[in-house]
């Protein structure tokens, strides 16, 4: 038995045969083939991106009908890198200047994009990468017509291994036979992962060479709770996961019984159960799991894996598409958080020895107002199309907020004159994950609407941890006695004026944690969407007036 660690991109355990799927014919054409004409290689190139498009066209509607319009979005961001300017002007300049054939002019370029991606310092742009090599696969499939690695459909249950797999792959494979997935490469930030998990297929990803061209044939169990496949597993482990699946399946099946019922607990303290959202993708997932709301829209992601910055036009139709969707809850959209770990080369953000304490956030939307004007209008036009809030993130002062106050009045009032709808009453709050923002949170209260506390910086910032240095990670504790302190600082001034407080870290999901934060007075818990279900049945369990006075009393 060979058992491989990976990164699990959704739970759950599943048993097959392992079959090896379409082997990498990319790098068949890395060798140049010179051509003596280069308008009709050029010609090829431009006839084989219509095709391509033809077929995304047909991989959006089977998208939309299948799986909703948020992840047949997913083939449209394909369709604009075809459409690119600078990805077809550097294929037609290989073809002219080393007068090259238009396969290995396509194959060039995509390294080039693909390096320029790799090399980035964010992980959401770096999988980005991935999506250059599918299209540009697609495009020369499109010209060469490579030979083919289909699924042999034997009524079989067959989990896939392969090098990596495209959103396409995984359409395109027949789901009643297919129990799940195994890859070499991949990210959980990916376009694929994103719809395995919507698609609710099993998956291991970057197992790197653990994975093995003989192991093909072998019967298989992923582990996705785990992150782990077991090839040719014994008897032993076969007897262990199957047993391990009836209880998670049970398990599962006993969280469904809390969709539809309220977060309340015992003693009748009531808090809202909202879900963290990076992609328009997550809100089926979202709404599966009827949660409260979405407590934190990550923004910065629809400005990530392009060449220039959204126009208000995209960006409200974004905006106004989650808002719609979401049927009057509560949907919270923080403002553009770019800078630290998350770059863009478009942004000419100069290079700091300590970025995650320079020149990002709302720092930079404030000193850039033409951008944090053209998303803060886009924000509001969204708003009237739901119950649409706006976060702002790593303030610091009061000042930031009455120049935010002034900016937003300002594009309140262009959008008046422009005669364009907008909820004039939209609610505003600020993200407190700076010990400045907990320490003068009795003032910044009387200023904002609500607060929401990002605990993986104010732990980062408080305790002096670098997040990122192996070093001192070990030191990362949002159990601290001084984060407790202030989160309680924090709700206690927000209590005192009448405003909510929400956790939206990483730690609003952990269910050791969840009796402290409403012994604390925490309104709002905001995380990831799968976890929201075993968060409500810890809520509704827990008799908060028996523990409160031990709990409070500790800090």
């Amino acid at each position: 038995m060979n058992v491989l660690k990976g990164v699990a991109v959704y739970r759950g355990i599943v048993f097959g045969k392992l079959k090896a799927y379409r082997k990498d014919y990319f790098d068949m054409y890395s060798d140049k083939v010179f051509s003596g004409n280069s308008e009709f290689e050029i010609s090829k190139f431009e006839n084989a991106k219509k095709d391509a498009m033809e077929q995304l066209d047909g991989l959006y509607e089977s998208a939309l009908k299948d799986l909703g319009e948020e992840h047949a979005m997913i083939f449209g961001v394909h369709k604009m890198i075809i459409e690119d300017y600078e990805y077809s002007e550097s294929v037609a300049g290989i073809i002219k200047k080393e007068h090259a054939n238009a396969e290995y002019a396509v194959w060039l370029t995509s390294r080039r994009f693909e390096h320029k991606f790799e090399t980035m310092d964010n992980e959401y742009m770096q999988q980005r990468a991935s999506d250059i090599r599918d299209i540009s696969r697609r495009i020369i499939n499109c010209m060469s017509n490579p030979p083919g690695d289909k699924i042999n459909e034997d009524k079989k249950s067959l989990i896939i291994g392969c090098d990596d797999l495209s959103p396409s792959d995984l359409l395109e494979l027949n789901s009643n036979y297919i129990k799940g997935f195994i890859t070499m490469l991949g990210s959980k930030n990916s376009h694929t992962s994103i719809l395995a998990k919507s698609m609710k297929i099993p998956s291991i990803i970057s197992l790197g060479e653990q994975l093995k061209p003989e192991f093909e044939g072998c019967d298989v169990i992923i582990d996705g709770f785990a992150g782990a496949v077991y090839v040719s597993p014994d008897s032993a482990t076969i007897r262990r996961l199957k047993k391990k699946k009836e209880l998670c399946d049970k398990q599962e099946e006993l969280l469904s019984s809390f969709k539809g019922k309220e977060n309340v607990s015992l003693d009748g303290q009531e808090v809202q159960l909202s879900a963290n959202v990076s992609h328009i993708a997550d809100i089926k997932v979202v709404k599966d799991v009827d949660a409260n709301g979405i407590g934190l829209f990550r923004s910065e992601f629809i400005f990530m894996g392009r060449h220039n910055y959204p126009t208000e036009e995209e960006q409200f139709r974004i905006y106004k598409s989650v808002a719609s969707k979401m049927d009057g809850k509560h949907v919270t959209i923080r403002t553009l958080d770019v800078g630290a770990d998350k770059q863009m080369d478009y942004f000419d953000i100069p290079k700091e020895a300590n970025p995650a304490m320079g020149y990002r956030g709302i720092r930079i939307c404030l000193d850039r107002p033409n951008i944090f004007k053209t998303q803060l209008r886009a924000i509001l036009r969204a708003s009237a199309y739901g119950n649409v809030e706006i976060l702002f993130p790593m303030i610091s002062s009061l000042d930031e907020i009455i120049r935010i106050k002034k900016i937003l009045n300002e594009c309140k009032s262009e959008l008046r004159c422009q005669k364009l709808d907008f909820n004039d009453d939209i609610k505003i709050g600020i993200m407190i994950e700076t010990p400045a923002a907990v320490m003068i949170s009795d003032i910044l209260a009387k200023e904002v609407d609500f607060f929401s506390i990002g605990t993986n910086d104010l732990v980062q910032y408080s305790l002096a941890v670098d997040r990122q240095n192996d070093k001192v990670n070990f030191m990362f504790n949002p159990q601290h006695r001084a984060i407790l302190r202030m989160i309680k600082m924090v709700c206690d001034n927000a209590k005192l004026a009448g405003i909510r407080v929400g956790i939206c870290g990483e730690i609003a999901a952990d269910e050791n944690m969840t009796e402290i934060f409403l012994s604390l007075g925490v309104n709002e818990l905001s995380m990831s969407a799968p976890f929201i279900l075993g968060i409500r049945k810890k809520v509704r369990e827990t008799n908060v007036s028996l523990i409160r006075d031990q709990i409070v009393s500790k800090l």
